[in-house]
């Protein structure tokens, strides 16, 4: 095993240099600068090119790259451009806040759409799987940042039972039960467009799994359903949902970025999106860079747990 996860990290080293090179010409092709950002629309040529030369943005996009790079391996994302503070410090006070909300979701998501697919596949063709199809469709379908809306609207503002935004009130205790309030709202967002489409991988799987041979001898050794559904056909259903897994971290933080701006939610969404609007370059470069190191670290980590569900395969 140790030899397998050795292997794929290295393969992923030219993965994460090409990420490197396309993120960071992407951020500077884009027209603007962050001098044009910081002096406004009625910024004279002179006072932009004199910030330009402060960041070192007045030369070739090569030397940039270069530079950066080096830093890079160096352990240095750099340094922002508005906050006055190195962009691991940013991202050292706000990826807890995003993997908080993006970890209890996941935990949570989990949970409800194995439970949901199984109960769906179980009574397959039902009115309780008509129904829960056309719900999971119709959220699957929509925009997370409608969802967080419509989600703000009635639970924030109609019923008034949760905060709208924030992290926390300043003026009540500080406590789990305040940070608690206002983590609801986003990471129920997340839930929903989450097992919107997770169940129906689980319900797929399911019916499969309840069609083999396994689960007839099963049966026929007197098992109760109970056991041949959750214990039997569940441990071989659950397979593709660790792939999903893997794949979805990019989709579960660009979730969470939509979700963290509709509720102002200080973490890397909220982060990511204002320094992309004011072109901090390091805080949006660093952020790429951040997405395609836990995707790698998903994939990896669904191979392993491939292993651990699955008796029949092995990375020796």
């Amino acid at each position: 095993m140790a030899i397998f996860i050795a292997k794929r990290i290295v393969q992923s080293i030219p993965t994460m240099v090409g990420l490197t090179i396309v993120s960071f010409l992407m951020v500077h092709v884009v027209p603007g600068g962050p001098a044009q950002a910081m002096l406004g629309p009625k910024a004279t040529p002179q006072r932009v090119a004199a910030i330009d030369r402060e960041f070192g943005l007045n030369k070739p996009l090569y030397i940039q790259y270069a530079k950066w790079f080096w830093a890079l391996l160096h352990g240095n994302l750099g340094v922002s451009y508005f906050y006055n503070l190195t962009v691991a410090k940013l991202f050292e006070i706000d990826m807890p806040r995003t993997l908080a909300i993006v970890g209890i979701s996941t935990v949570i998501s989990n949970a409800v759409a194995i439970l949901l697919g199984c109960i769906q596949a179980y009574w397959r063709d039902s009115w309780f799987d008509h129904v829960s199809n056309t719900i999971a469709y119709f959220f699957y379908s929509m925009p997370t940042f409608w969802v967080a809306i419509i989600v703000l609207v009635i639970f924030a503002i109609d019923l008034n039972m949760f905060p709208s935004g924030g992290i926390s009130d300043p003026t009540a205790p500080q406590n789990i039960g305040n940070w608690a309030s206002h983590v609801t709202l986003p990471v129920f967002t997340l839930v929903i467009v989450s097992v919107a489409g997770w169940s129906r991988f689980m319900r797929t799987s399911m019916i499969d799994s309840l069609v083999q041979d396994y689960v007839r001898t099963a049966r026929a050794k007197g098992l109760s359903e109970f056991a041949v559904v959750f214990k039997h056909a569940l441990r071989n259903s659950v397979l593709p949902l660790i792939t999903l897994f893997g794949y979805n971290i990019p989709t579960l933080i660009g979730g969470a970025l939509f979700v963290e701006v509709v509720f102002n939610y200080p973490g890397m969404g909220l982060l990511t999106y204002n320094a992309a609007i004011k072109r901090d370059y390091p805080i949006v470069m660093g952020a790429v860079l951040l997405t395609g190191l836990l995707t790698i670290a998903g994939n990896l980590m669904a191979d392993v747990l491939y292993g651990v569900f699955d008796p029949r395969i092995r990375y020796d």
